[in-house]
């Protein structure tokens, strides 16, 4: 059976849309994340060659393990694309718990919830087609009254999957709620192999607390790292000495910035981030309503090299 890697400390980056670009990834894994992983990416569109999704590919050298996370209903359109891709990555991420309508109303993501053998089909012909570990994403279930997290992770586990992580909301609470954290110890207990956790993970603290409360292998961190890829570096430091320091937004945007240059990252999408790594800075707002009308990137430096000058943080 392929494993799963033992990585270096627990937490991970959790692949987002939209946020976990190459740039951002190579930050995360500058300040400590164990592993990055791409941002969800669709089967056909990789098969059909799409170039915006080939690009969307690209991974950076500190990068390591490298993982890649694919979407799709069709087994067939999955399974082709992860034999394309396996040549560049070391292990292959399966999506069956995003709720957005776009992606649920295809059949895939959560929607794969509600096909436990068709999910454990999708996972037997993955492993057998390819060389490198397959991971799965899963939720909690549908909804209230179709939880099936744990008949869904043993039906993977006996696939051949190499891990699982686990949201532990349902399709239907989309991000509102709470994730239930007793539902992923319990599939903690069920599952041999290494078991992820995510949702509601914000501080070190919830790091902590969740990691002894579950006894996970791993967690997840998601919205979290959103404008503050430092996160990863202040989980290491409260795990090691109970203390961490905060760092500043817009020093953490520099740096991103300057990977986002190297790995040529659209302008639209380091406007994006730009507008993420201001929430929670004093008078951020303002400033967010400035970086919200720049057309270039002359205009989104200045706008922050004026706020430097005339707000200390």
């Amino acid at each position: 059976m392929k494993q799963f890697p033992k990585l270096k400390s627990q937490a991970i980056l959790s692949p987002m849309a939209g946020v976990t670009d190459v740039a951002f990834r190579a930050l995360c894994k500058k300040y400590g994340a164990a592993m990055t992983c791409t941002e969800f990416l669709h089967s056909t569109a990789i098969n059909r060659r799409n170039k915006k999704t080939l690009e969307m590919l690209k991974t950076d050298p500190i990068e390591n393990p490298k993982q890649i996370q694919l979407f799709g209903a069709s087994i067939d359109e999955v399974v082709k694309a992860a034999k394309f891709v396996e040549k560049d990555f070391d292990i292959i991420d399966i999506n069956c718990g995003c709720p957005a309508w776009k992606v649920i109303k295809t059949g895939a993501g959560s929607e794969l919830m509600k096909e436990p053998k068709q999910l454990g089909d999708l996972i037997k012909k993955l492993n057998n087609a390819t060389k490198i570990p397959i991971t799965i994403k899963i939720r909690a279930g549908i909804d209230d009254k179709h939880i099936n997290a744990i008949e869904i992770a043993k039906i993977a586990e006996k696939a051949g999957a190499a891990a699982i992580a686990i949201h532990a909301r349902t399709q239907k609470q989309g991000y509102s709620g709470k994730s239930d954290w007793k539902l992923i110890k319990k599939v903690k207990e069920e599952l041999k192999i290494p078991v992820i956790g995510n949702g509601d993970i914000f501080t070190p603290e919830d790091f902590k607390e969740k990691l002894n409360s579950s006894k996970v292998d791993y967690i997840l961190i998601a919205r979290g790292a959103i404008g503050n890829p430092y996160i990863f570096k202040q989980i290491d430091d409260y795990m090691k000495t109970g203390t961490y320091n905060q760092k500043d937004k817009l020093e953490q945007f520099n740096e991103y910035l300057t990977l986002a240059k190297k790995h040529k990252i659209d302008f639209s999408q380091i406007k994006s981030q730009a507008i993420n790594f201001t929430k929670g800075i004093r008078s951020g707002g303002k400033l967010r309503v400035e970086l919200a009308k720049s057309k270039n990137m002359s205009d989104l430096t200045k706008e922050i090299d004026e706020f430097k000058k005339h707000h200390k943080r």
